[in-house]
């Protein structure tokens, strides 16, 4: 039976929120449903084959794949964009959010996930081509920014769901949080200097860690990783952390900033929106409660409801 993803954003004013292909004004789809129909195909032997005829018309421009990709970050004006898409059993989300100026979020917008597709290994070795290609998007990244005195970054949290099987790569403190059954699945740890092997790592490569308000990487930036931030290199990495689990049974994902997760544990966020069947309220209900707890950070926030369509 197809298998349904209903996906719902909200944000605050202070964020910026851009799709990866194409940008639609919010005030021009709201109250709009984006429902998309993915195809339930097992990794059996004929599935792979379709994984591989999909990868060929993306590689000889048969096809265009453009994923879901909600990117954040600081405003200088209230834009606020939304962009669903999907083709086949291949779907993704991104939620990106940006520090320092929108550079590094909009290079992420135009550059990651045509990397990604354009792997060579995408699909017979998806988490090796998800690490080399963040990686490598980041090189890339800074050999751009070489011209710019002004430092920027990004991180970075990305669902990927192929045929039964969802990947989350982590890159930064926003967080992936999935629900199964009722209960909070953790699907991403969140990247913070005082974190004992975060902190071994950055201090192995030559760097430190200090209180400055909160723990920062060289007293400037409280995330351990981060897309761009080249004078924190090499302490600052975008290497992900991925994380795979079978979408059967998952009911549903958010994936939030950390202004979200500095005030609502995982716990309580799935709690509060599990009986909610709309998926874009129950993102709203979510950015709501964590402004009403007192939140003072960029608060952005995505779910996506699975299910099987009628």
């Amino acid at each position: 039976m197809p298998l349904k993803a209903v996906v719902g954003s909200a944000f605050s004013l202070g964020a910026v929120m851009q799709g990866s292909a194409m940008d639609f004004p919010v005030s021009r789809v709201k109250g709009l449903r984006w429902r998309i129909i993915l195809r339930q195909i097992y990794l059996t032997s004929m599935a792979r084959w379709l994984h591989f005829l999909v990868f060929l018309m993306v590689q000889y421009k048969f096809l265009s794949p453009i994923p879901c990709s909600m990117f954040s970050h600081q405003a200088q004006s209230v834009r606020n964009y939304r962009l669903i898409v999907f083709y086949f059993c291949f779907f993704t989300c991104s939620l990106c959010l940006g520090h320092g100026g929108s550079r590094t979020a909009e290079y992420l917008k135009k550059n990651l996930f045509k990397n990604l597709s354009s792997h060579p290994n995408f699909i017979k070795d998806t988490k090796a081509a998800i690490v080399e290609v963040f990686k490598q998007t980041d090189v890339d990244y800074l050999n751009e920014e070489k011209g710019y005195q002004r430092d920027a970054g990004s991180t970075a949290s990305t669902a990927l769901l192929l045929g039964d099987r969802l990947f989350v790569a982590n890159v930064g403190d926003s967080r992936v949080v999935g629900c199964r059954a009722g209960s909070a699945i953790p699907l991403s740890i969140d990247h913070k200097p005082d974190r004992s092997d975060e902190r071994q790592r950055i201090e192995e490569a030559g760097g430190f860690i200090i209180w400055a308000g909160t723990w920062r990487v060289g007293g400037v930036l409280a995330v351990s990783r981060a897309f761009g931030d080249k004078v924190l290199k090499p302490f600052v990495v975008a290497e992900p952390e991925i994380q795979e689990e079978e979408i059967e049974g998952v009911d549903f994902i958010i994936i939030a900033s950390d202004g979200l997760w500095n005030v609502i544990s995982n716990k309580d966020a799935v709690a509060l929106v599990q009986d909610i069947a709309d998926a874009e309220e129950a993102s709203r209900k979510l950015i709501q409660e964590a402004f009403a707890r007192g939140s003072s950070d960029n608060i952005t926030c995505v779910v996506v409801q699975f299910g099987i369509s009628e």
